[in-house]
């Protein structure tokens, strides 16, 4: 009854339908512009990540790395139901003591994709990487951006293929001419240059130009099993890895490899975890050798690639699969290795929740020691972290880790730990100090 005495007041005197068409269009503006008005001016210095030999160094310091995988940061920011997650998990990953969060700068052709098709980009996705990478320097964090999957989620090298075959210029439709294929090449540095020359609406810092951005990842897990040999793979990260550098300078390059020993590599029979691993395409050390890649990295599954072994073996694996790289860095590369992805499936036979925290503790332990000793062993990078109500993107490796007190406890411990070896860097030190002194006590 008040309800509609007032609307016939306000159309009686012209002023309802220009209340509501105002009303409409405050709404409009916060939705496309609302994170202009977002305070993204507490500022943190951040310094460029350097490589000196075998080791990190920030502002003259060594850096040893304790950090994590939410590969999922940009679809969520593209969402204003969902944009909030992205300042809850880089807020726990600062106040836990980790330092570099890994996670995608590329989504073709899909949902939310940034890349609509070749050298089309959806403005609202990029605001979104804009986002994250905003709110990452705001909480003290640097990413690693991974450029492509080699994978089909999230549309990856699959997609590249796709868009030549349906233009009518690719050679293949086979997904490992992504690697060769002149177009799709062309397709994929185009792509690169706009992400690197992209300046961030809320900073105003070109990617290239922001120490936000600890390194660029070239690809997540490239395989080629088409050649073997290695040489096509070979190829294409020596062109890719020179027109990164040729754009960008200031930032350190990765591969994106999982560390798997090629056919002519003496680790072949001896490391790699069966002979399958031989096969994919790709060599550790051959891959990872040029001079326009800064680090190596490689990833930590047993249980994903052995299939008739028990927990205790696998474990044993894990740990001399990563003694294995940690000899190539110091030994061969002579440059950092980052065991960028490592995790433990809760979908085992056998698994049990203890079993997650003694394969996280193994893989710590390896760091540490690897800090200790000024050995090439310079961080790892848990997979993966969720806030609550992810439920539908967890892949049985996620977890919630304040969720978990022992998972939890593992993780700061680690913080601690290698505050001790490096000494605490600036955007450490008013989460890491309390918790760390803590311990002591």
């Amino acid at each position: 009854m008040v309800k509609s005495s007032m609307n016939r007041m306000l159309a009686g005197n012209g002023l309802f339908y220009p209340i509501i068409g105002f009303a409409s269009f405050i709404a409009f503006l916060y939705l496309s512009f609302g994170d202009l008005w977002v305070n993204y001016s507490k500022e943190i210095n951040l310094s460029f990540v350097e490589r000196n030999g075998t080791q990190f160094f920030v502002d003259g310091k060594v850096f040893y790395i304790n950090g994590w995988n939410s590969y999922w940061l940009m679809d969520h920011a593209a969402d204003y139901n969902t944009r909030p997650r992205i300042r809850t998990m880089l807020q726990a990953g600062a106040k836990m003591g980790l330092t570099v969060c890994r996670t995608w700068a590329f989504n073709d052709a899909g949902y939310n994709a940034l890349q609509i098709s070749p050298g089309k980009f959806d403005e609202k996705v990029f605001r979104a990487l804009d986002h994250v990478i905003a709110e990452a320097r705001r909480n003290g964090i640097r990413l690693i951006l991974s450029l492509v999957n080699n994978l089909q989620a999230y549309g990856g090298k699959t997609q590249y293929v796709k868009w030549a075959w349906e233009e009518g210029v690719a050679l293949s439709a086979s997904n490992d001419s992504f690697f060769y294929d002149p177009s799709i090449r062309r397709y994929f540095k185009s792509y690169v240059k706009t992400v690197l020359t992209r300046r961030n609406i809320y900073t105003g810092i070109e990617y290239r130009d922001d120490p936000t951005i600890f390194a660029w990842e070239l690809i997540n897990e490239p395989r080629c099993m088409t050649d073997p040999s290695g040489d096509t793979l070979q190829d294409w990260i020596e062109e890719m890895s020179t027109f990164v550098k040729s754009i960008d300078r200031k930032h350190l390059l990765t591969v994106g490899l999982e560390g798997f020993y090629g056919p002519k590599s003496p680790k072949k029979t001896t490391a790699n975890p069966e002979i399958w691993a031989a096969d994919l395409g790709s060599d550790f050390v051959r891959n990872s050798i040029l001079s326009t890649v800064d680090f190596a990295s490689v990833h930590v599954y047993p249980d994903h690639w052995f299939h008739h072994k028990n927990f205790e073996e696998m474990l044993k694996f894990a740990a001399k699969w990563m003694l294995s790289h940690i000899e190539d860095g110091d030994k061969e590369l002579k440059k950092p290795v980052l065991f960028t992805e490592f995790g433990l499936s809760n979908d085992n036979d056998d698994f049990e929740p203890a079993q997650r925290d003694r394969f996280l503790k193994m893989v710590l332990d390896v760091i540490y020691k690897s800090a200790k000793r000024n050995k090439s062993g310079a961080g790892s990078f848990f997979w993966q972290f969720l806030v609550e109500k992810m439920e539908r993107f967890n892949d049985e490796y996620g977890v919630v880790p304040w969720e978990s007190p022992s998972t939890y406890r593992l993780i700061t411990e680690q913080s601690c730990r290698l505050a001790k070896v490096q000494g605490l860097h600036s955007t450490q030190i008013e989460n890491v100090n309390n918790f760390c002194a803590s311990r002591k006590n």
